[in-house]
């Protein structure tokens, strides 16, 4: 009977001790590098609790059974299971990479890959990146972290739009590549970067799935989800900063701005404009006037994620406000963005997914650009004009010597009124459906629905006598609405065969729909002359005789496609895929509709051969390449029949009628443009997978290229108000380089982890055919004077075409002995600019113009650095540009501006200098456009410097948090470069015309600090 009872009082014990809970936490890392894997699914065993690591690798889960079962599991890792005997807060779990699933699932369009499966040649961005760069806008991540890829500003200004090129410029339209968020037709600038879990770059013939759009490449962007039995996390980012000016031009101050104005004057034969220059000082510092300092950016995101067993939940909110370094609020830039994620197992064989976001976003701007900029004004204010007069109001700048174009900077950000709202709610739905059991029908319907509001106004002023000199107030008002939609529906095929084959079989369909409207309005005579009272309502006022102070517009634009692509690999080593889509586009005429864009690639995993052995130097060689046509099709609507868009004036009954006339003239044979892709590359894993080496050769050739109004005969009548030249199919360019990227991550030390990353582009761009016409130009330079680029044969698209220039005439023995140049505009003295006589005719003319420049860069590099040491992290991220020319055009043509300070170097007699010009009033050939004005514009940038501490998970739990991190950091820290302008790496986004500096609004520097929160 004792023995009994004490059975009985051991099975009591036994099960008492089975069923009290852990609470178990710990730090999820790989094995070989040591770094903290963040998002690993943390389960108990046929239980339904679970977590996931946090971007720190850390879990915690509390209540969990003793003898219970954690089981690990992440992609492109082995599973790993650990019994859970007691407390612990400190376990160290390491997951082995499972070499037959290596890496990360990479999305390739209309499916995904494993990435040791992927034949071409994509570059994935994770959150991790995100995290430390602390993009403003999410095209800045890709700067310096993706080979191939180069993001270029076309002002510092907030809000300011950002070019993304991928592998050159290849034609002279829009360069842009196409961007995918989750499945649907998005824009990038207008993503809250914290939304954004991966980007995936696709530079290749990978992206021919896409067709017709997918010539300038593809960037597919997936946002964070819920994970599946995974407790609500709720995270708060937020970080606080100001800014400045990255960068002043060094100009005279008043005292040597006086002096060299009378040296140019005295040499111009005239009189000195100050007789006594003494008591000036140093004078006004305009750049000082327009740039504030301590101007301030402030970031929240709030989001909420979860999910059990058959569903996953994501929301989240952002607030950004970031005023302007010129003009604070008057260029400032806000925007809210919300967004909500589900994903619901509604059964066995239905799968629910939908994602919507809602974007809302104000932007208010200055004049920027050529001689109506703010910032070329202040550059070229003389220094002895003061910001107010006597009585408190702005100066005047005078009209002799200064022009008719340059105002008081200052009184220019006070009279600019605008202001500029967008909304816009975009997403998709989507249904997975299992048909069978290897069958899977997917069905997604995306769309677009934005509105804009603008507003102008323009008061009445008196520059006096200045172009800007406004005698009648008025009100322009606009609306536009914008909408498209797309509706896919395809099935996907896997299937394994036996031990050796496997097959992916992918065929579907888009529908694609795009339409909008807009209006404008203009209205006069605003009461008060006011910009409370600026609205078209309140206008009462006539328009002049002539004007039409309204206008509108209404499109429609439609795209159906079909695709289908076959994936094949045998035992994982030997991969092949097929794509093949046909686009049919209302933009093309009846003829010319229908395109076919094909593509193959194909994969050998080397490492995996029998014959390669058990290498401990290389653990993975893959070899790829990849051939294939993608199309292109932005250009404007209906370029291919005539319309009524154009303005006339008829007579009739012997009066004038304003009326309708033809607009763009029609060309019926336009057709797609063609980008033509090859690549091969290799991809290598050295040294216990610590080393990761991508390495790519490339050929992009761009046929049937759509020129926009091609130069054609005025006598056409192109140049009636609303017509224009037609749109043609001319021109072939190729670019070809190579890429090369090697990443190095390892765990040093118990406490000490480092990642290193450098990779590099080099590119050649060359245009092969113009079809037949000589030549396309393009740009503006200087006042009159004809564009500074072309597009020519056996060139770069976009160089820089003008005369050479050999040093400057020293004496008039020189002269003589030198051809003359008189064509150019005067008679040349000594101390002016010597011209190459680049045909040897003896003569300098404008026969003698040739390749001064290139504004594409011949190679292109990021190198980024990240240190983990205890509790603390930092971080370095780098970019690099090198061979990229740029045109000095910021400078104003007027006898009476001042100057940057090289000119203090000037010749003043023979041998005093042989590379800047003497100063003079008097006529010259100097200023006419020439390799004097273009500047090696290659440059190193210091993107951002991150440090951040995070406090231990066991304190930070004992106050209700999972994570707490704080940082401080600088964005745009500095930028090494000889270019004497604000920005070496700025574009107006012209391919034709770019690496024109006409005053570049400088990108700000940015300190901020900042906290994530985990809850």
């Amino acid at each position: 009977m004792k023995s009994n009872y004490l059975l009985i009082l051991f099975l009591f014990l036994s099960s008492f001790g089975y069923a009290q809970g852990y609470d178990v936490g710990g730090l999820v890392k790989e094995a070989g590098s040591g770094l903290p894997i963040p998002g690993v699914n943390v389960q108990v065993k046929n239980g339904t609790i679970g977590t996931a690591t946090d971007m720190d690798g850390r879990f915690s889960i509390k209540g969990v059974s003793s003898g219970a079962t954690l089981v690990f599991t992440y992609l492109g890792f082995k599973n790993l299971e650990y019994k859970v005997v007691s407390n612990t807060s400190a376990l160290s779990i390491s997951l082995q990479e499972d070499s037959k699933v290596l890496d990360e699932v990479v999305v390739i369009g209309y499916g995904s890959q494993k990435k040791r499966e992927v034949t071409g040649a994509v570059s994935v961005v994770d959150s991790k990146t995100l995290e430390a760069l602390k993009p403003v806008k999410i095209e800045q991540a890709l700067q310096g972290t993706v080979s191939g890829v180069n993001v270029t500003t076309t002002s510092g200004a907030p809000g300011a739009a950002l070019d993304i090129r991928i592998r050159g410029i290849a034609t002279n339209g829009d360069n842009r590549p196409l961007t995918i968020i989750d499945g649907y037709i998005g824009e990038l600038g207008l993503l809250n970067p914290n939304d954004v879990e991966s980007i995936t770059v696709l530079k290749d013939a990978q992206a021919a799935i896409y067709g017709s759009t997918g010539a300038n490449g593809v960037i597919l962007i997936t946002t964070k989800m819920g994970k599946k039995n995974a407790k609500a996390k709720i995270s708060f980012n937020s970080y606080t900063g100001f800014q400045e000016t990255s960068r002043k031009l060094s100009t005279l101050d008043a005292t040597e701005y006086a002096l060299l104005l009378n040296e140019s004057y005295a040499n111009g034969g005239k009189p000195l404009p100050f007789p006594v220059a003494s008591g000036l000082g140093k004078g006004t510092n305009w750049q000082n006037e327009i740039f504030s300092k301590s101007v301030p950016i402030i970031s929240h995101d709030l989001s909420f994620t979860g999910g059990s067993e058959n569903v996953t939940y994501a929301v989240s909110g952002s607030h950004l406000d970031q005023e302007g370094i010129v003009g604070e609020a008057k260029s400032g830039f806000l925007r809210n963005t919300a967004r909500i994620s589900l994903g619901a197992d509604i059964s066995d064989r239905l799968k629910l997914k939908t994602n919507v976001i809602y974007t809302y976003f104000n932007r208010k701007t200055l004049p920027e650009g050529g001689n109506a900029s703010v910032v070329m004004n202040a550059v070229n204010a003389p220094r002895t004009l003061s910001p107010y007069d006597a009585n408190g109001d702005y100066t005047l700048f005078p009209l002799s010597g200064l022009g008719n174009e340059m105002i008081n900077p200052l009184a220019q950000i006070a009279n600019s009124y605008n202001d500029y709202n967008f909304k816009k709610l975009n997403g998709n739905f989507g249904l997975d459906y299992k048909l069978f059991k290897d069958f899977v029908v997917t069905s997604t319907i995306g769309f677009n629905t934005s509105n804009s509001e603008s507003k102008s106004f323009a008061k009445i002023l008196d520059y006096g006598g200045k172009v800007f000199d406004v005698t009648r107030s008025s009100v322009t008002q606009s609306t536009v609405n914008n909408n498209d939609y797309s509706f896919d529906i395809y099935g996907t095929y896997t299937k394994k065969f036996g031990e050796d084959h496997n097959l992916v079989a992918t065929i579907g369909n888009t529908i694609f729909k795009e339409y909008g409207n807009g209006l404008f309005a203009t209205g006069y005579d605003v009461p008060n002359n006011s910009w409370e009272f600026a609205d078209i309502s309140l206008t009462k006022g006539a328009p002049a005789a002539g004007i039409i102070p309204v206008s509108s517009y209404v499109f429609d634009e439609r795209k159906l496609s079909y695709f289908g692509r076959v994936q094949y690999d045998f035992r994982g080593k030997y991969l092949l895929s097929a794509m093949l889509r046909r686009d049919s586009s209302t933009k093309f005429g009846p003829g010319n509709k229908v395109g076919y864009f094909p593509s193959f690639t194909a994969g050998w995993v080397i490492s995996d051969e029998g014959f390669y052995g058990e290498s401990k130097l290389v653990n993975f060689m893959k070899l790829r390449a990849s051939y294939g046509t993608l199309g292109n099709d932005r250009i404007g609507n209906n370029g291919y029949i005539s319309q009524l868009s154009g303005e006339a004036t008829y007579v009739f009954d012997g009066a004038l009628v304003n009326g309708v006339a033809t607009g763009q003239i029609p060309n019926p044979d336009l057709k797609w443009e063609e980008a033509k892709k090859f690549d091969v590359g290799l991809d290598l894993k050295l040294f216990n997978n610590n080393v990761n080496i991508v390495a790519d050769y490339f050929i992009d050739t761009r046929a049937d290229l759509l020129i926009v109004n091609i130069p054609t005969s005025g006598i056409n009548g192109t140049g009636a108000p609303g017509a224009s030249s037609p749109t043609v199919n001319g021109g072939t360019v190729r670019n070809s380089g190579f890429e090369f990227s090697i990443d190095y991550k390892n765990k040093l030390s118990e406490n000490f982890s480092v990642s290193v990353g450098y990779n590099v582009t080099l590119l050649k761009n060359e245009t092969l055919s113009t079809n037949g016409v000589p030549f396309i130009p393009g740009g503006s330079f200087g006042i009159s004077q004809l564009p500074p680029a072309r597009m020519e044969v056996g060139l770069p698209i976009g160089y820089f075409y003008g005369y050479k220039t050999d040093g400057v005439f020293q004496n008039q023995a020189e002269v003589e002995a030198h051809p003359s140049q008189i064509a150019l505009g005067a008679e040349a003295a000594p101390g002016d600019i010597r011209f190459v006589d680049a045909n040897g005719d003896g003569v300098i003319n404008i026969n003698d113009k040739t390749n001064i420049g290139d504004p594409i860069p011949a190679a292109t590099m990021g190198f980024n650095v990240q240190f983990n040491y205890k509790a603390l992290d930092f971080s370095m991220y780098t970019f690099a540009s090198v061979g990229n020319d740029m045109v000095r055009n910021y400078e104003s043509i007027y006898d009476d501006v001042n100057h940057l300070d090289y000119v203090l170097d000037r010749w003043t007699g023979e041998g005093t200098s042989n590379s800047v010009p003497r100063v003079t009033t008097a006529a010259t050939s100097n200023k006419v456009f020439s390799d004097y004005f273009v500047e090696d514009a290659s440059y190193i940038r210091i993107q951002n410097i991150q440090l951040g501490y995070t406090l231990n998970s066991n304190i930070a739990e004992k106050i209700g948090i999972s994570k707490f991190r704080l940082y401080t950091g600088v964005n745009n820290l500095y930028t090494f470069t000889k270019y004497r302008g604000f920005d070496p790496g700025a574009s107006n986004g012209q391919p034709i015309g770019g690496g024109i500096d006409d005053g570049f609004y400088p990108i700000p520097r940015t300190y901020m600090i900042g906290l994530n929160i985990n809850f």
